[in-house]
């Protein structure tokens, strides 16, 4: 089983059976082509035959997003667009047989994200607001050591697959690196709360104008969820914020003078070149 780390703090988990589906997945629709194009074509070129679709399931802990299976997609390459009714059969019957699974997001095939791959992405959106992207290269490199199979997560803003967080090694990386990945990961949280929040609140609206019927089972959630703010105003909290609040501009405030020394530090570098140049030419020493 595979496992990376991304800029934003998440720990991705991938189970060799999804290689394997997509895999099988490519090789199939490869050969059905293959199949109808040989009475009249030469034989495919390596990593020609089409793109496969499909969706990935599995669970998410906290940061940790762990990938166990997947299933293939039915796509229109012509219209960009998904069969909803095949999607939506195909998750309820995996949903029987792995009620503690959820679809995390999609897979294809190729060697980098395309534009087209944004319909999907959007598409997928409301089934889960941020899905994952796992792209694998069917062409075949023997120079190449590591699997060639990337994985890509949404920004909190999801606008596009062009601004995913592609993931890097986990292995390495500085103090400064680390927070930035710990303070991403929190800014990512807050705004997926945000939208949650945002729409519980609509809920509520349309249940109190009577568009849609009263739902006392929710509403009890709701007040119980209420009922444990008050908690968050304790001096015990007010003290960990602030502590919190307090290292972050400290070591905002530390990068922003190293910034300045080094920015300085070339300055007077330059400042020393060009005196000692002008004083070779007037016949002086420099004074450095």
């Amino acid at each position: 089983m595979a496992s990376s780390s991304s800029g934003s703090g998440l720990t991705f988990k991938l189970h060799p059976l999804v290689i394997v589906n997509i895999s099988d997945h490519h090789t199939r629709v490869r050969a059905q082509i293959q199949h109808s194009a040989s009475a009249s074509a030469a034989p495919l070129a390596e990593g020609v035959g089409g793109r496969v679709f499909g969706c990935v399931i599995g669970v998410q802990r906290g940061r940790t997003v762990e990938i166990f299976n997947s299933f293939e997609l039915l796509y229109d390459p012509l219209t960009h667009s998904l069969d909803r009714s095949f999607l939506e059969k195909k998750q309820e019957l995996y949903k029987k047989v792995f009620p503690n699974f959820y679809i995390l997001g999609w897979y294809s095939t190729g060697s980098e994200a395309q534009e087209s791959d944004l319909q999907i992405h959007k598409a997928l959106m409301d089934i889960n607001e941020s899905p994952v992207y796992v792209l694998l290269n069917p062409l075949i490199n023997h120079a190449q050591k590591d699997l060639p199979l990337t994985i890509y997560e949404s920004e909190a803003e999801r606008i596009s697959v062009d601004h995913v967080a592609h993931l890097k090694p986990s292995d390495g990386g500085s103090a400064a690196t680390q927070l930035a990945a710990h303070l991403t990961g929190i800014h990512s949280a807050i705004k997926m709360l945000n939208s949650r929040i945002r729409v519980v609140h609509q809920y509520l609206v349309a249940m109190q104008k009577g568009d849609i019927p009263l739902d006392n089972s929710f509403l009890r959630q709701v007040s119980s969820l209420l009922r444990r703010l008050p908690a968050m105003e304790s001096e015990k909290f007010q003290d960990d914020f602030l502590m919190e609040y307090n290292d972050t501009l400290l070591v905002a405030y530390l990068a922003m003078l190293t910034n300045c020394s080094s920015t300085l530090n070339e300055l007077v570098d330059k400042f020393n070149t060009t005196y000692d140049r002008n004083s070779r030419r007037g016949g002086r020493t420099a004074f450095i």
